[in-house]
């Protein structure tokens, strides 16, 4: 059994079939919808029903509030159509056209940027290239079906070989093998591009994917969550991007700003970049003599009127979460908030 969803404003329209999700359903049919982690965790897929009724699927609470689901709000990830539908949601046109590939990869090379940190660089065949926007991520799939999500750290002009930072996590069931057991030459499957989170810029045909084109940008990392934020600011440099861009990366301890020198040159070589370091528990051997605290509170504290800017935020799902309020009361409109919410440590089988 199929049925038929609406996109509003958009007018598109594309068959779901009964046992797809909303947003498989949208992204098979060539139509871009917002969203990142897929489980139902992290609401950026979150949109409206207007007419028609849907399965919500599982979710977690703090994703979508009984609230948003009295007024109608559905996540598109989880929600399964059970009728003929109409929703209202903003789509993404910059990702169209870029095609969801399934591809083998050789690990060339594995550098250790922090204590915790493994960057792998993999190499495709040579007749394949992915074609991603910066800040998209890829899912690592694994042998037993269970899959695991990196953001590229590279940007698309740098695809020589595509980068990944694995964060080690103790009884983390990749990133154990990542630093114990992985060698150089060691094949892996991975499928991407996925997920919408990347710089707005304007289209080629004049429209756009957010209302503040041209705006100052401010970039927010939490841990690895520098690693999209690295590909999209590699990406605007390369481009020419002039908007004010400052980036604020939060980590525990300095030998956390795994790639504080790279950063500290970009400063030296863009007018335009500006970059704030911030750690939330700095040790005496550090001598840390830069901000501390709560990243979000340091962007919040610099920015206390965010209207007129975008904030482009990677990092895990407490400091997305308390940047959301904080920036709100900045005044920040919620469209002009983009984030990977680092949610995706299930274990979804394919």
């Amino acid at each position: 059994m199929t049925f038929k969803v609406r996109i509003e404003p958009s007018g598109h329209e594309f068959a779901a079939e009964a046992n797809e999700t909303i947003l498989e359903a949208a992204l098979r049919n060539g139509f871009n919808l917002p969203y990142s982690c897929r489980n139902g965790a992290c609401a950026t897929c979150k949109g409206k029903v207007i007419t028609g009724s849907v399965d919500y699927g599982v979710y977690e609470a703090k994703a979508l509030t009984d609230a948003e689901k009295l007024a109608g709000m559905a996540l598109f990830c989880r929600a399964r159509p059970l009728a003929d539908v109409v929703i209202e949601v903003r789509e993404v046109g910059a990702a169209r056209g870029i095609t969801i590939k399934t591809l083998p990869c050789r690990v060339i090379r594995m550098e250790k940027l922090a204590h915790d940190v493994m960057a792998l660089y993999l190499k495709l065949p040579q007749n394949e290239r992915l074609q991603f926007l910066a800040g998209q991520y890829v899912d690592v799939l694994l042998r037993d079906g269970r899959r695991r999500s990196f953001s590229l750290a590279n940007a698309p002009h740098d695809d020589e070989a595509l980068q990944l930072h694995i964060r080690y996590l103790s009884g983390g069931h990749f990133s154990e093998h990542v630093f114990t057991r992985m060698k150089e030459k060691d094949l892996l499957r991975f499928q991407g591009p996925l997920g919408t989170f990347f710089l707005r810029e304007e289209s080629a045909d004049g429209g756009t994917d957010s209302p503040a084109i041209g705006c100052p940008v401010v970039l927010m990392a939490g841990g690895t969550g520098f690693a999209p934020i690295k590909g999209i600011l590699e990406h605007a440099f390369y481009v020419g991007v002039q908007r004010p861009l400052h980036l604020y990366w939060g980590a525990r301890a300095r030998r956390d700003l795994y790639m504080h020198a790279l950063v500290q040159s970009w400063v030296e070589a863009h007018p335009n970049f500006r970059y704030t370091p911030v750690l939330s528990e700095p040790g005496p051997d550090d001598c840390w003599n830069g901000r501390c605290g709560w990243v979000h509170e340091a962007v919040a504290q610099d920015y206390p009127d965010l209207r007129g800017h975008e904030i482009y935020a990677g990092g895990p799902p407490a400091m997305i979460e308390a940047g959301k309020q904080a920036f709100a009361a900045c005044g920040l409109p919620a469209e002009c908030l983009f984030y990977d919410s680092f949610e995706r440590a299930h274990d979804n089988v394919i």
